[in-house]
């Protein structure tokens, strides 16, 4: 038997743990082909900007930005209807002529009206002669009674002479009084004549240009047919809509920018003309009104516009 000391046996004991440890260490980190992980760190923060615009922006904000729609229209515009009955004899212009205020567009059959209109001239031309027979008849009554008034009042004539010189006086100022009835309700006729003549020419009311052409040679019209459709080329407005929550950002002479899909390079300049001081209670939205400043000939009224505040 074999006697170690105590003190010399724990000694080797803890050698040999020692070594045990530092070996399963070595094959531990010898299996494990991925590096240590990092300590972790927190991310960094995002720029100012960049953390400002993930803030949700106020709804007004963002619809000042957005786009709206609207037509382009000029002051005047106006559908020219027909004023009486008839048949188109005559068609003066076509679509896209331009035409000044007065200038005629269509002429309806009026043959019948001038006919109408010359025997009212010529009752009126009768009526005026009679009446000036009448007031000469007057005259000679009134002359004749002051004559009887004279001599009645001396016991020349008789009662019934003065009496009849005085009946003559009346039936002269009542002839007198009815054909000036007469000849007033002569011109009263021939105006209405002369109104249904001019009523016979369709004319512009204002310069502009033909839009639209309704009507055809020969055509039946009814009073109130609409034949033709001007508007005129300047000055034009823009009008469109934008919501409740937008209407703080458009006022009154803000710069609006105007784009369109039919010339996709114009940026048009435009300013806010009028702005409704009421709020839509269906749509929730207020009608703006945009004059277009120096517009390009490139546009026309009708138009679809794309409007944006301008920067």
């Amino acid at each position: 038997m074999i006697y170690m000391n105590p003190h010399a046996f724990r000694r080797s004991f803890l050698i040999a743990a020692a070594a045990f440890v530092a070996a399963v260490s070595l094959i531990s980190i010898g299996c494990d082909t991925h590096p240590p992980a990092a300590a972790s760190s927190p991310a960094p923060a995002p720029p100012a900007s960049a953390a400002a615009a993930s803030q949700p922006q106020p709804q007004a904000a963002q619809d000042a930005k957005a786009f709206a729609t609207g037509p382009l229209v000029a002051d005047q515009q106006a559908d020219i209807a027909a004023e009486r009955t008839g048949r188109v004899v005559e068609i003066a212009v076509q679509i896209g002529d331009h035409v000044k205020p007065g200038q005629t567009l269509a002429l309806l059959d009026d043959r019948l009206l001038r006919s109408a209109a010359a025997a009212q001239k010529a009752h009126i031309a009768s009526a005026q002669a009679s009446v000036r027979e009448w007031e000469a008849e007057e005259v000679s009554a009134k002359a004749s009674l002051r004559r009887a008034d004279v001599l009645h009042a001396s016991n020349i004539i008789s009662d019934e002479e003065w009496e009849l010189a005085k009946s003559r006086v009346e039936q002269t100022t009542a002839a007198v009084a009815r054909y000036h009835s007469e000849e007033a309700a002569a011109e009263a006729d021939s105006n209405v004549a002369e109104l249904q003549l001019e009523q016979s020419r369709v004319v512009a009311p204002f310069g502009g240009v033909v839009g639209r052409c309704s009507v055809r040679p020969a055509q039946e019209v009814k009073t109130g047919d609409v034949l033709f459709w001007i508007t005129a080329e300047a000055p034009l407005r823009v009008l469109f809509t934008v919501p409740e929550s937008a209407m703080a950002a458009f006022t009154v002479g803000a710069a609006l920018d105007l784009t369109t899909a039919d010339y996709p390079d114009l940026h048009q300049q435009a300013r806010i003309l009028r702005v409704s001081p009421v709020v839509d209670p269906a749509s929730g939205s207020v009608q703006v009104v945009g004059a277009v400043v120096n517009p390009s000939r490139s546009l026309k009224p009708g138009m679809q516009m794309q409007v944006r505040l301008a920067p």
